[in-house]
């Protein structure tokens, strides 16, 4: 399979950053690590092997990137203000500064799909809802997408871009960008078994929201034997899937 390994330097976060790319070519995706993960996670845990057939026959292109989570959602001990503005100069890293790259590397065009997995879900969701425009579509398994937890309820301007469900609740209803959600492929789902209780009221609020505004999108809750972890979200992103790029 085709990997190449990228370290570069983010004058926005002043260090190197590092991410990994899979696949020669298809749907530019943009993969999110769990909470506190690494760029190589996904390779780690079997996702090559799952996705096998999507990315040698050209359907997918994986970027998986590093977050700062240690720094930012992580540090419960911290600031919040000061946490949150380096969660920002992240976000502005990823799509200032990464996204050309990608961009460049994949040379499709395509607009991006954003996937991961527990935390991974919750930097999905938030990326793709922020920017519609770059983002067609999003596969967000076993997420929290508000930020109460976090920041223990602290909230500013910058957690509230950065909270889902809090700026999705304010986003007035002729907004552009609902009709650019209801243009994508939206699909967040979530387990009711072992460590999923906290990811199951937080999908459960999003559900609310997205229904409130009228956003179309494919909230899919598993049974009570589906469990927080990878051998269950390799069966659910195959499961998603097709509906974004068809069969391998």
């Amino acid at each position: 399979m085709h990997t190449e390994y990228y370290k570069e330097y983010s004058p926005r976060l002043k260090r190197d950053m590092e991410f990994k790319v899979y696949g020669h070519g298809g749907k530019p995706v943009l993969v999110f690590p769990c909470q506190n993960g690494r760029f190589f996670d996904w390779e780690g845990f079997g996702m090559l092997d799952t996705l096998g057939d999507y990315l040698e026959g050209g359907k997918l292109q994986l970027f998986t990137v590093d977050t700062i989570d240690t720094e930012t959602l992580s540090l419960v001990g911290g600031d919040p203000y000061t946490r949150v503005r380096l969660h920002e100069a992240w976000y502005n890293y990823i799509m200032e500064e990464l996204l050309p790259r990608i961009r460049q590397i994949n040379g499709t065009g395509q607009d991006l799909l954003a996937t991961g997995f527990s935390m991974g879900a919750y930097h999905a969701a938030n990326f793709f809802f922020r920017r519609p425009d770059v983002f067609d579509s999003v596969i967000a398994l076993s997420g929290i997408y508000d930020t109460n937890d976090m920041y223990n309820g602290y909230m500013d301007e910058v957690v509230y871009a950065n909270d889902p469900c809090a700026s999705l609740s304010g986003m007035p209803e002729d907004h552009p960008y609902i009709q650019l959600y209801n243009q994508c492929k939206i699909m967040i789902c979530v387990g009711q078994g072992a460590w999923e209780d906290l990811l199951l009221a937080g999908t459960r609020r999003l559900d609310e929201v997205l229904r409130r505004k009228g956003i179309h999108a494919w909230v899919d809750y598993w049974g009570l034997d589906v469990n927080h972890d990878w051998p269950w979200w390799k069966k659910q992103i195959r499961y998603f899937l097709p509906n974004v790029v068809g069969q391998p």
